[in-house]
């Protein structure tokens, strides 16, 4: 009788749940929040009008999951790319590139989700988990900067805060430029540069560390 009591009530869902947030994903990407009714959520997720509301609340809340659910995956991605156990400059460069690769993906809208759709979102809740990633990638890229002090790779004056932000201030270059229409090919190229710069040394350092340098051809 105790078993019984405890069977759970209603039908099983007939969907993913992890699957239909990757959908929605894909709807806000392409539509923007303003843009997006719960109509195109139920189409694009392809769940019930009923099923969205009960396992994932109202739009906002559905949006946050999103945030949340792309945030965990790209930040993933990047993070393997620059702590991979390779030069600094490489790293940053695979840093950069893995940001242009995830803005120009095939089958996705071009651009980002944090930075082309969730800055748009009148939202207190929004900002401030736009704010923490922001924050969380800046520490991402100073650890690594860091770790390019130590192995001697840049000098230990090297301004770490203001570089990092930089970085990430070229990936959101990057970004909005693919999500203009920008060929992959151009952005590739253009982060290679940008790496460059990120590594130029502070204004009255004697020289560049070796990991820093790059051949320069002569330009007729």
């Amino acid at each position: 009788m105790i078993q019984n009591s405890m069977r759970p009530r209603g039908r099983p869902r007939s969907f993913d749940e992890l699957e239909a947030v990757e959908k929605a994903i894909q709807v806000f990407w392409a539509k923007g929040y303003d843009g997006v009714t719960i109509d195109d959520l139920v189409a694009g997720m392809e769940v019930g009008r009923p099923s969205l509301y009960a396992v994932f609340g109202d739009k906002r809340t559905l949006l946050l999951r999103a945030l949340r659910a792309y945030a965990a995956r790209k930040g993933a991605r990047v993070a393997k790319a620059l702590l991979a156990p390779q030069s600094l400059r490489d790293a940053l460069v695979g840093f950069l590139r893995c940001a242009v690769e995830l803005a120009t993906e095939k089958g996705s809208a071009r651009g980002c989700l944090l930075e082309c759709v969730a800055p748009l979102v009148n939202d207190a809740e929004v900002r401030r988990f736009l704010q923490t990633a922001a924050a969380g990638a800046v520490a991402l890229v100073e650890r690594r900067l860091r770790d390019g002090i130590a192995a001697g790779e840049i000098p230990s004056d090297f301004p770490v805060a203001v570089r990092a932000i930089q970085l990430i201030d070229f990936t959101r270059g990057l970004t909005m430029r693919a999500q203009l229409g920008t060929p992959r090919k151009t952005l590739l190229k253009d982060a290679l540069e940008a790496a460059d710069l990120v590594l130029l040394p502070r204004a009255g350092s004697a020289g560049r560390s070796a990991s820093a340098r790059k051949p320069r051809t002569a330009q007729g």
